[in-house]
């Protein structure tokens, strides 16, 4: 039990979860007094990582940094507010449209929630919405990033359960969009019931102009989905390809992009990719000590022991999910709970595909949850707005995200139906 102690100690000192991985299984080796077992951790940390799909992750990473640059992001922003912004509560519908369309380009939901908190909450505020109602918004938004293609969450779980990324990207498409209006209802009923304010309305040839400076950036998204539904290129191929046309619109189209940018985009890159793969390699150490103590053919059996059909074991697995999402950081809940999970879904018959469409809204829903969702201490940090008023506000959208995550579970088609169009 030592070990298990030691873990939650250095979460609760807030110790990067990382350090917290590697650190209990030195931990644990040397309680084990199995000391011969630290002679093959540098080759199993550098091992989990000789991974193709891997080299996905530095390509949207990239993607996401050219396109924030070279002004992508605001185009689609600014379109969204074009296209929604004169309706009652307009903002809000652009807030939530405006994160669909940087789901499908930035693929995490703590780098999309630090974007739009810094654009939209002070956008928000200025037209008389409230800060805490903007902030929470924009939260609960957030969470279409990992669903969205291409997906950060995705990649990592392709890669642990040895799944089709491209079917994985495919298959979170219809819950984001579902998402999206379901969103999109909550702030109609919230906008006639706290008389949100309205932008004006505009021209045909405002739209018209909008829209032209939107295609390029619109683009992106559908050169990463039709590339792989028609077998062009793979999952992992797309990344490259979607960056290498961003920067020929941001440098040559939009032309905010510069030469000078490219340091930044890189070494931003860098970083990201490095603390992503460390967490990888320490987490894969973890893993494999876990393994050799039958933990994970333990948890298995309990699971089958108490689940007596698919739907119960889809029920256990959501709480189990929920609560794992509330304390440890999506990327570091899937490499750890993907091997112990994935074997016992497919007994019961459930696609693995759909599984890990479930895995990822579970786990980034936890984002937005105390005592640990990072998007709740991102969007805060940068609005200034308290916790608790944010948490207050959230409500009605975590409400509609755990129906969305219901019907996502228990109605495989709806993660399913894009995939088996395209055959993949």
């Amino acid at each position: 039990m030592i070990p298990i102690f030691l873990f939650f100690f250095l979460m609760i000192l807030g110790v990067p979860i990382a350090f917290v991985l590697g650190m209990t299984t030195v931990g644990f080796v040397f309680l084990s007094e199995n000391i011969n077992v630290m002679e093959s951790m540098p080759s199993r940390m550098f091992n989990g990582l000789q991974n193709f799909g891997l080299v996905a992750i530095p390509m949207f990473i990239f993607l996401g940094e050219v396109m924030n640059k070279g002004g992508i992001t605001k185009r689609l922003i600014d379109f969204s507010q074009v296209i929604l912004g004169h309706l009652k509560g307009g903002l809000g519908y652009v807030n939530v449209v405006a994160n669909m369309f940087l789901a499908s380009i930035i693929g995490s939901a703590n780098a999309q929630s630090a974007v739009m908190s810094k654009v939209m909450v002070p956008a928000m505020e200025k037209e008389g919405y409230r800060k805490d109602f903007s902030a929470a918004l924009t939260s609960a938004s957030s969470v279409m990033g990992p669903l969205i293609p291409p997906s950060m969450p995705f990649i990592i779980f392709g890669v642990t359960a040895s799944t089709s990324i491209g079917k994985l990207f495919l298959a979170g498409i219809a819950p984001g969009i579902l998402l999206t209006i379901a969103y999109g209802v909550a702030i109609y009923f919230i906008a006639k019931k706290e008389d949100l304010p309205t932008s004006e309305k505009s021209t045909v040839k405002e739209v018209s102009i909008s829209f032209v400076h939107v295609l390029p950036a619109l683009i992106i998204p559908l050169f990463i989905v039709i590339g792989i539904t028609t077998g062009f290129f793979t999952a992992t191929e797309s990344g490259a390809m979607a960056a290498f046309v961003a920067v020929l619109v941001g440098m040559f189209i939009y032309k905010d992009l510069k030469m000078k940018h490219m340091y930044e985009i890189i070494y931003r890159t860098v970083i990201t990719t490095s603390t992503v793969t460390f967490l990888l390699a320490t987490s894969n150490i973890f893993g494999w000590v876990l393994s050799f103590q039958q933990i994970p053919q333990l948890i298995a059996d309990v699971f089958l022991s108490i689940a007596s059909n698919q739907y119960m074991f889809l029920i256990l697995a959501t709480i189990l999910l929920l609560i794992v999402g509330m304390f440890l950081e999506g990327i570091a809940a899937l490499i750890l709970l993907v091997p112990i999970l994935l074997p016992v879904a497919v007994q019961f018959g459930v696609d693995p595909v759909h599984f890990g469409v479930i895995m990822v809204l579970n786990l980034t829903i936890g984002l937005l949850t105390p005592p640990v969702g990072t998007v709740l201490f991102i969007v805060s940090s940068i609005t200034k707005v308290k916790i608790g008023d944010l948490v207050k506000s959230m409500m009605p959208f975590l409400i509609i995200a755990f129906i969305v995550l219901l019907l996502v579970t228990f109605i495989p088609a709806i993660s399913l139906f894009i995939p088996s169009l395209f055959k993949l």
